[in-house]
């Protein structure tokens, strides 16, 4: 089987021009993507414990791989929560998966958020990961609009083995990510 169009980039372009731009002496010490996290908080799953299926079953379309609940770590009485309910769902891409998914989300599905004028660059936590928050989930074509009963969004995390933010923005700016205009 043939290499996902992302990966084949990476290995061709992407990491020669990072070894060249940040003066590496290896190709090792070249920042990757090593996994996107998909996570999808599901508040109104207290009330109705269905939702957390539809929840789990859209990430697993989206994905193409099996989602799983995520349970709650401490009781909060104001809203009506128990340590241990259901309370989201969330998935972890790694290899072909992850570069298929990352070539669906920035060729297909991020144009098709309204008004849609480039991410910003306000995610990154100093470590050289990138968060990406998605306010609805009809942007991906895999979900029916017909099916959906509840708009909801979800948290899109990259992991990177870049050590700084700089790093993980020229990598993930090389594989084509649809970044804002740069105004740091």
């Amino acid at each position: 089987m043939a290499n996902p169009r992302l990966k084949d980039t990476y290995l061709n372009e992407v990491a020669p021009a990072l070894k060249e731009k940040f003066n590496y002496k290896s190709v090792m010490q070249v920042p990757k993507l090593v996994k996107i996290s998909i996570n999808k908080g599901i508040g109104a799953a207290v009330a109705d414990k269905k939702l957390i299926d539809v929840g789990v079953e859209e990430l697993t379309t989206i994905t193409g791989q099996k989602a799983v609940p995520t349970k709650a770590k401490n009781s909060i009485s104001n809203f009506k929560l128990r340590e241990g309910m259901p309370i989201g769902a969330r998935v972890t891409l790694r290899g072909e998966k992850m570069y298929e998914f990352l070539d669906r989300l920035m060729t297909v599905a991020l144009p098709r958020v309204r008004d849609f004028r480039g991410i910003k660059e306000k995610g990154f936590d100093g470590r050289g990961n990138y968060t990406l928050g998605v306010k609805e989930q009809i942007i991906f074509p895999e979900i029916s609009i017909d099916k959906v009963n509840k708009i909801s969004g979800m948290d899109i995390t990259f992991v990177t083995s870049a050590n700084t933010d700089e790093e993980c923005y020229e990598l993930l700016k090389a594989f084509g990510m649809p970044f804002a205009n740069k105004n740091k």
